[in-house]
């Protein structure tokens, strides 16, 4: 056994870590390693006070998800954010109890609690973050500062190159850096400098983009269940969806999402028509005819998954760990993301805890580690995002495609047996391994198929569908 982590190199100098990134990946990746060393985080951009927008994060406007999987990892890290977020206005939604989803084999039942989410705007989710970093004396956050580039070799790294708001140029010398600075990341040029080897790349792009809005919520909705239609990769049509996920401040954040020639546009006349006619069922844009809308629309185009293979770099350099999404880039309608980030962290911790800031191969160890919950994540996304019509990418093999059907099955069995929905439900949320499908029993009952006929109508109760359609239950809506 390792000996503990100590967070003081030999002499009694402190450890320095530095992260690159003010965003979600890179607060908590600073709240895992403050334990065992001064933390500085690299920003370049201003980072707001309260709730408010972040200009390097475009994708905060649209619908985000924090499964049960990403909520418990951050509460390890940080210990009663959760309740931190409730106390701002987010609401813990249990699942599938809180849920009114179209699957592409039908409407989910809202069985009792399985797993949960927490549904708020991602401006509440940062700044509730950032409030409980600042707190933490060994964090100390440099904003509007660019990073230059990794100081080192291709052995290992030491440190970072920034400049300041102020235009000095410095070196910031450091045990370990993480790199957890998004979608725009530059690791791959960094480390080529150093002379490391690429690490392999895959695509696979829908062509999807996604617009949102958000909404009043009418009155009496203060309690009301997420509400998604989701796309049957299946079809060969565009693959389209619907969100309407309630957030602080009585609102709707609506998210529409089309795959390659079927996208939403930006126009404020089209966003209903589209969630009510252009999606599989018309009950997102049933339910927004009457919300009055509080912004125009936004669209996002960016939304290729991408993932970087940092963890097949044999010579590794040591040092150097990338979480979050400089690692793996996701469709944004599944909402792994921010969970997959939170697995990450809570890794690096774990492993910086075992061996220690000076154990030889401990970067390593940490991108390996980091890369299984993005397997899964990836895994989820790509393996239907490659279905739709014009999708860019590897073609699925033999065995995934024999997996592909297996899932179909699976996702059919789980609208009528709650055994069934309850694992799937524990894969999609990350709280459990994407092995969990294929227990025997799970099998089992996977080949016998669904107990229950799928429903046909979304599963409202009445005092929901009274309270914004004001029209009588339809029949079969209620079946358990």
């Amino acid at each position: 056994m390792n000996e503990p982590a100590s967070s003081t190199r030999p002499g009694g100098a402190q450890r320095r870590a530095v992260v690159i990134g003010g965003g979600m990946a890179g607060m908590l990746a600073a709240a895992a390693l403050r334990a065992h060393a001064d933390v500085t985080l690299v920003e370049r951009d201003a980072l707001p006070d309260g709730p408010e927008p972040r200009k390097g994060l475009p994708q905060a406007r649209h619908a985000h998800l924090l499964w049960s999987g990403g909520v418990r990892a951050m509460e390890e890290l940080l210990p009663g954010v959760t309740d931190a977020w409730l106390a701002a206005g987010a609401r813990r939604i249990p699942l599938p109890t809180g849920l009114v989803s179209l699957q592409p084999h039908g409407w989910l039942r809202r069985w009792p609690e399985m797993q949960f989410m927490i549904a708020c705007s991602r401006d509440l989710l940062d700044s509730v973050l950032r409030a409980r970093i600042s707190e933490s004396p060994r964090i100390t956050v440099m904003e509007r500062t660019e990073l230059l580039g990794l100081q080192g070799d291709a052995s290992g790294v030491t440190g970072v190159r920034v400049r300041t708001s102020g235009g000095e140029e410095r070196v910031l010398e450091a045990d370990l850096v993480v790199d957890a600075s998004g979608r725009g990341s530059r690791a791959t040029s960094w480390l080529d400098s150093l002379g490391v080897p690429e690490a392999p790349m895959e695509e696979v792009d829908s062509g999807l983009a996604y617009a949102s809005r958000i909404f009043r919520a009418p009155e009496g909705t203060e309690e009301y269940p997420v509400v998604n239609v989701q796309p049957d990769a299946a079809q060969p049509v565009p693959g389209r969806s619907a969100t309407i996920v309630p957030i602080e401040g009585g609102r709707w954040l609506v998210t529409l999402s089309g795959t390659r020639g079927g996208q939403p546009t930006g126009s404020a006349e089209e966003f209903e028509t589209f969630a009510r006619d252009d999606v599989r069922h018309p009950l997102v844009g049933e339910l927004i005819a009457r919300a009055e809308p509080l912004t125009d629309v936004v669209v996002t185009r960016s939304t290729v998954n991408r993932r970087r293979f940092f963890e097949k770099v044999k010579d590794w350099p040591e040092g150097f760990v990338v979480l979050g999404d400089a690692v793996a880039t996701y469709n944004p309608i599944y909402g792994h993301g921010m969970s997959v980030a939170a697995q990450g962290a809570v890794a690096l911790r774990e492993h910086v805890a075992e061996y220690g800031f000076a154990a030889p191969r401990l970067a390593r160890r940490v991108q390996r580690a980091v890369a299984r919950p993005v397997a899964t994540a990836w895994e989820l996304a790509t393996s239907t995002d490659i279905r739709y019509p014009g999708a860019i990418g590897k073609e699925p093999g033999g065995t995934q495609k024999l997996l592909g059907r297996y899932v179909n099955r699976l996702m059919l069995t789980a609208s009528g047996r709650p055994l069934v929905a309850k694992e799937f439900l524990g894969v999609v949320t990350l709280s459990a391994p994407i092995t969990a499908l294929f227990k025997p029993e799970i099998v089992l009952a996977v080949l016998r198929g669904p107990r229950r006929s799928p429903l046909t109508e979304p599963p409202l109760t009445n005092e929901e569908r009274d309270a914004v359609l004001g029209a009588p239950e339809p029949s079969g809506a209620r079946e358990g």
